[in-house]
């Protein structure tokens, strides 16, 4: 494999760089505020697209200048950034209009002679592109496209962008190692878990909240499988998060997050899922991880809480109305209760994560269920699938092959994924679903397409 594709986002400030950076890299890795000036330095982070990853740098906003010693500094790091960079996203502001600052930077991009594109931002509806793209063609920028960010409007057409003739850079991800992180809010017995998992008590116990504050790794077999365990620090909501150290142990779980083949989500039996493990389980689907819900203490809770399973199903199917299909285990981890189905379930999720169909099959299932449902029509135009085929990644992703891409709706691919899901005994799996443009698939000025379901 070459090396990996480089790719800068670039342009003056607050034009929304940084929110197109988080929504490729799936993180909040950059500060977004609505005033120039936030983002000082150049921000690295990965991407990844129809099985393609790639490296991505949030650049400063550049400008011409002003009386401030570090805006020389600014302005040099995010040139040289995109010197250095193999593509160019050029954003401009749609909002606010022409600035000369951008005739500048265009006739920078010019002389670089590097791939790039050139990205109105702000431009919310369909029906404004043509007024808001107008006043931009004086740059000679093409290709040019129209975009929200905020709104997630366009930015599959960015992507496709990005990774245009990286084909041969796709993953394979055909590792065999399972790493399990252990997830979920303070002292709601995570560690205690992991202990009771390993055998041993390998890690510190305590009732103090918080007193987990670093990420552990922890090698192990079991039955003659291999296990990488994380134990997690507590995750808090943001307003509590009053010292340094526990900022430093939520980054950190999030990087465990994204690190991780499978979640298990530990809550309190006694107190029920929160708001706080509904976001936790956000964070996974964002980074498209499985998840279990591992409800602890219920050895307690089956004795102090009327029809415990009834009332705990309900406020599970509330909490996590987002995600329908979650697995839940029931455990005691300090007695070890339940350790057996908690296994098993780990490595029944792991097999479907690394489930893999064949064309044909999966061609023959999917046009039997858009024959039944059609897609809805694209600006009068039928929407036309050619074929469909999965993806080397994890976990199992599908890349459908249409005439129009932007036709293929948000709602509509989640209809097929559940029919995929139901069908394949995907339960429970956050598996994606593309939509590429069958041939000529190039980025015009017209191209405003929908996020990645």
């Amino acid at each position: 494999m070459s090396a990996k594709l480089r790719v800068a986002i670039f342009g003056r400030p607050n034009v929304g760089k940084s929110t197109l950076f988080n929504k490729i890299t799936g993180t909040r890795k950059a500060v977004v505020r609505d005033e120039p000036g936030v983002t000082r330095d150049v921000h690295f982070g990965e991407g990844e697209w129809c099985s393609v990853r790639f490296t991505v740098f949030d650049t400063a906003g550049v400008t011409a200048g002003d009386d401030k010693a570090w805006s020389a500094s600014i302005r040099e790091k995010a040139l040289k950034a995109a010197e250095t960079a193999d593509k160019i996203i050029f954003v401009l502001d749609g909002k606010y209009g022409l600035n000369p600052e951008d005739r500048d930077l265009a006739k920078f991009l010019g002389r670089l002679g590097k791939p790039y594109l050139s990205v109105v931002n702000k431009i919310d509806q369909r029906e404004n592109i043509d007024v808001g793209l107008s006043e931009f063609y004086e740059l000679g920028l093409e290709p040019m496209m129209a975009a929200s960010f905020e709104h997630k409007l366009g930015l599959d057409e960015i992507l496709e962008w990005i990774i245009e003739g990286q084909e041969k850079n796709a993953l394979d991800e055909t590792e065999t190692e399972l790493r399990i992180a252990v997830v979920g809010k303070p002292n709601a017995g995570k560690s205690t878990l992991v202990n009771t998992m390993l055998g041993e008590d390998r890690v510190v116990v305590s009732p103090v909240a918080g007193t987990t504050v670093d990420s552990i790794e922890i090698p192990f077999q079991r039955e003659g499988k291999d296990y990488i365990l994380i134990d997690t620090a507590g995750l808090r909501r943001n307003a509590k998060r009053k010292e340094d150290v526990e900022r430093i142990s939520a980054l950190k779980t999030e990087g465990s997050v994204e690190n991780a083949n499978v979640l298990c989500l530990v809550i309190d039996g006694l107190i029920g899922p929160t708001q706080q493990d509904a976001r936790i389980v956000e964070m996974a689907i964002e980074h498209h991880r499985a998840v279990i819900l591992v409800v602890n203490k219920i050895d307690v809770a089956d004795k102090k809480i009327p029809q415990f399973r009834n009332w705990l199903r309900e406020k599970v199917a509330d909490v996590f109305h987002f995600f329908k299909d979650i697995p839940v285990v029931y455990v005691s981890a300090k007695s070890g209760k339940g350790l057996e189905g908690l296994f098993n379930e780990i490595d029944s999720i792991w097999a479907r994560l690394n489930r893999k169909i064949a064309t044909r099959d999966i061609n023959e299932f999917f046009f039997e269920v858009i024959r039944q449902a059609p897609a809805p029509s694209f600006r009068h135009n039928d929407i036309k699938f050619y074929y469909i085929t999965q993806t080397k990644q994890r976990p199992p992703s599908f890349m459908a092959f249409v005439n129009e891409p932007r036709g293929v709706s948000p709602s509509y691919k989640r209809f097929v994924i559940s029919k995929i899901k139901a069908h394949y005994d995907l339960k429970g799996i956050p598996i994606r679903l593309y939509a590429k443009k069958a041939r000529g698939n190039r980025v015009t000025h017209q191209s405003y397409g929908d996020w990645e379901s």
